[in-house]
């Protein structure tokens, strides 16, 4: 049997162009769902952080003249650089470019990782500033803000874990042919989670490190 004839035994068999967009439209649709539940859980974490920073204003401020957001700036910049490849993996896909996939998707996983690495590096230097969650009882000049900075920023760094493990499933399964320019709704769902995890960062970065 050929190389050739092997590699097209592992794809899954298309279905009716109708059935196959009707497929694709309910993956999307459960995505979605999935998402706004998200949007709640995030919108409870970082509205906490945000009313205590209204009753305790000076606080922030001495922490934004403590922390360099240089670091923080940076890591954003690759997070948001990860939503252009992955979206440059998308359409390698729907030229049925499946190496093209594999290089933006694998661009795309390295910096996910790249990004907790370096926040990481920030939560050390976080951790010697005094800012833990340890704060029952603690006269630190931080005292309250380790639970509400690490719930909302952690609970996102866990979802960028998640999204490089689901990157890498997604490249995975590209390699033994799942995915072509007419089935392509795994790649598609899983842009929309990868997106989703960009902009709740862009929001996070601006009211805990810029407002």
């Amino acid at each position: 049997m050929s190389e050739i004839t092997l590699h097209e035994s592992k794809q899954p068999a298309l279905l009716p162009p109708k059935e196959e967009a009707i497929r694709h439209d309910n993956y999307k649709f459960a995505m979605w769902l999935y998402l706004a539940s998200e949007v709640v859980l995030f919108a409870v974490l970082i509205g906490g952080f945000v009313l205590w920073r209204i009753q305790f204003p000076d606080m922030v401020k001495q922490l934004h003249d403590t922390l360099g957001v240089v670091l923080v700036s940076a890591n954003t910049f690759l997070l948001l650089t990860s939503s252009w490849t992955m979206v440059m993996g998308l359409r390698e896909i729907m030229r049925d470019n499946v190496p093209g996939l594999l290089r933006w998707f694998g661009i795309t996983a390295i910096l996910g990782v790249v990004f907790m690495v370096l926040q990481y590096v920030e939560y050390r230097e976080l951790a010697h500033l005094g800012i833990t969650l340890d704060f029952a009882g603690s006269a630190s000049e931080y005292a309250g803000l380790g639970v509400r900075f690490y719930s909302a920023t952690f609970f996102h760094g866990v979802h960028v874990f998640v999204g490089v493990i689901w990157c890498l499933l997604v490249m995975q399964r590209a390699r033994r042919g799942a995915f072509s320019s007419k089935r392509y709704t795994g790649v598609e769902v899983f842009g929309l989670y990868w997106h989703f995890v960009d902009v709740v960062w862009i929001i996070i970065f601006t009211l805990f490190y810029l407002v």
